[in-house]
């Protein structure tokens, strides 16, 4: 996880925001430029608390309800891994089908991480 949150720092070079976002409104922007620092700045604290608070989060009863937010969370990426990008974005083009895949296996590890944290 803390290799994902890492990996949005260069967000806006690959995916070319400087030129893609010039026709859009500025708030528009700079809300595309903050979500994505926040979502890296969330994942890579949830790895911190996965890191240190291993024990914690299996053991106790608040740790397991974090651990069930946590599998919900994961689990929603999942399936927009699915219903929220079009397969035209990776079907049939070698290196993005190999992105796709890697992510759902991710998202699926980390769903059932957290489904076994919080539920078993």
């Amino acid at each position: 996880m803390m290799l994902l949150s890492l990996i949005h720092v260069g967000f806006p070079q690959y995916f070319k925001w400087k030129k893609e976002f010039k026709s859009i409104t500025m708030i528009n922007r700079q809300m595309m430029y903050m979500h994505t620092l926040f979502l890296a700045l969330a994942i890579f604290l949830i790895s911190i608390l996965c890191i240190g608070y291993t024990t914690e989060l299996v053991s106790t009863h608040i740790g397991k309800v974090i651990s069930k937010g946590l599998f919900i969370f994961w689990t929603f990426r999942l399936l927009i891994q699915f219903i929220g990008y079009s397969p035209v974005l990776w079907k049939g083009k070698l290196f993005e089908t190999f992105i796709h895949i890697l992510f759902t296996a991710i998202w699926l590890y980390f769903s059932g991480l957290f489904f076994m944290a919080g539920f078993l």
